[in-house]
């Protein structure tokens, strides 16, 4: 027989009929577990230590924990095959339409025409209240990096205005930010933990914002009581303000700080981090406000009004099925897309070969989260299959810890010893699966179960985190103060946000487990 025929003939078995991979050998618990802390700690040494690509250590570490746990050597690469395409099959696509949505905001200026339209309407002396409300909707379609540097010439015209310190309007912001980006979709942490537990994207996305709002007031209050005593300013961001023409050139957003109409011009002023950007944004006003704010709520209007009619309908109910196909996030983002697209690009004057541009320089920066939740989706299927997941489900039994404090904990002992928040959250949701899927839980718990690992990976963002950096070289301030201000008020954002999520699980009936 041919050889092509023979794997035509092979690949057509459907994975139901194929035999399910198991170990060679029946390890007991406590080698299981050992070899699970042991992958762990590797993981982390790779990480921190050697500074190794966390997509590279994750899918490492997998390979040999496969190995260590007696996976058959010829079963292994089909294990990482599973783990890739059943994470990465709910995830990608996802993530790159909110990638997508966010780039086009950010190009046309319209973070800009958000932050001009609340200061306005709250007036100069509410600049901190009115940075925190744009913090909060720019957070939702837009990376937390890539919004901190976007409004960073907007902090640093009215800084130099009121003459303060950048910290006393960025601090609140960046931290509703960063509670936002953890977890609310389509931001990929709280994505990736959605797809290995096979969690409800919807719920997920209608309490985490809930819990999102009053964290939004504790982030502006608590930054409020921490800039009441002085900080230094180092000297490079001092000249940059330094720079800036005068008040009434850059107040309100009447002129770009550097030249340009668009705020997702962000960068050769701020130290090359950025590279400054000639877009079809830059030649036109900024869109108005209002568009903006129904840009990124179409989305989230469009999931919630789905997953409500899914939860309120019964299956046999025709509508379900237009309930579930409405309230898909993929349908949801794509709408939104086309609709921005129309918005934002047609109306404006934008070329089809420009528009093209900005679509394709929003997916280069995910392809590097892409190969985490990859590996992190492969380190997930080699826990279940080497049966380290049921042994760990077991002895957290044993314990009898909630499952939501559980994976609070781990997510923020991974977020402090690693630093990124997705890894945190992919490899603790990775830990926990087998005692997620083996609990009983129904889908509105374990959505709060991976909200509160979202919120593990929020809280003690210190030197190991990219996002300290971003936050301390913007805003001028020292590691020491970097430490005192941002890694605390993270910290009590992640405690609360994790408290909120308590009562959400109370409230969903988690009492009883």
């Amino acid at each position: 027989m041919n050889p092509l025929t023979i794997l035509g003939a092979r690949a057509a078995v459907p994975l139901a009929d194929a035999a399910p991979i198991k170990p060679a050998v029946e390890l007991g618990t406590p080698l299981l577990l050992t070899i699970a802390a042991l992958g762990v700690a590797v993981l982390l040494v790779m990480i921190i230590r050697f500074k190794i690509q966390a997509f590279v250590a994750l899918l490492t570490v997998s390979i040999a924990v496969a190995v260590a746990a007696q996976i058959p050597l010829t079963d292994i690469f089909t294990v990482v095959s599973n783990g890739v395409g059943s994470t990465m099959g709910k995830v990608a696509l996802l993530i790159a339409l909110g990638a997508i949505l966010g780039r086009m905001i950010e190009v046309s200026g319209g973070v800009q025409s958000l932050a001009d339209h609340f200061v306005e309407r709250f007036g100069p002396t509410r600049v901190a209240v009115s940075l925190t409300l744009v913090g909060f909707l720019v957070a939702i379609p837009v990376f937390f990096e890539v919004g901190v540097i976007v409004l960073v010439p907007i902090v640093y015209a009215f800084a130099k205005l009121l003459n303060v310190h950048p910290i006393k309007f960025g601090l609140p912001m960046a931290g509703i930010m960063l509670s936002i980006h953890v977890a609310v979709p389509p931001h990929p942490g709280i994505v990736a933990g959605a797809g290995v537990l096979g969690a409800d994207i919807g719920l997920i996305t209608m309490i985490s914002l809930a819990i999102c709002v009053p964290l939004g007031f504790l982030s502006y209050w608590v930054a409020r009581i921490m800039n009441r005593r002085p900080m230094e300013l180092l000297p490079t961001v001092k000249a940059q303000l330094d720079e800036y023409g005068s008040p009434e050139t850059v107040h309100a957003g009447h002129e770009h700080p550097h030249g340009h109409g668009g705020a997702g011009n962000s960068g050769s002023g701020h130290g090359g981090v950025a590279t400054a950007l000639r877009t079809p944004g830059a030649v036109m006003a900024p869109p108005k406000a209002g568009l903006i704010v129904a840009l990124i709520a179409a989305p989230i209007v469009q999931i919630m009004l789905g997953t409500v009619g899914t939860l309120t309908l019964p299956k046999s109910n025709p509508l379900y099925g237009v309930a579930s196909f409405i309230g898909n996030p993929f349908l949801a983002l794509l709408v939104a897309v086309g609709i921005s697209f129309f918005t934002l690009a047609v109306r404006r004057g934008w070329s089809l070969k420009e528009t093209g541009e900005i679509f394709e320089q929003s997916l280069p920066p995910i392809a590097s989260i892409l190969m985490i939740v990859a590996a992190g989706g492969v380190f997930g299927e080699v826990l279940r299959v080497s049966g380290i997941g049921a042994a760990l489900s077991t002895t957290l039994d044993g314990i009898g810890l909630p499952i939501i404090l559980l994976g609070f904990v781990i997510s923020l002992a991974l977020r402090a010893a690693q630093g990124s928040a997705t890894v945190a959250i992919v490899t603790t949701t990775g830990l926990l699966t087998a005692a997620i899927q083996n609990g009983g839980y129904t889908p509105a718990q374990i959505a709060v179960i991976v909200i509160a690992i979202g919120f593990g990976s929020l809280g003690l963002s210190h030197v190991t985190d990219a996002g300290f950096w971003v936050v301390v070289r913007y805003y001028g301030l020292t590691v020491a103060d970097g430490l005192k201000t941002w890694t605390v008020l993270t910290t009590v954002l992640g405690v609360a946000g994790f408290l909120l999520t308590s009562v959400a699980w109370l409230l969903v009936g988690g009492l009883g487990h």
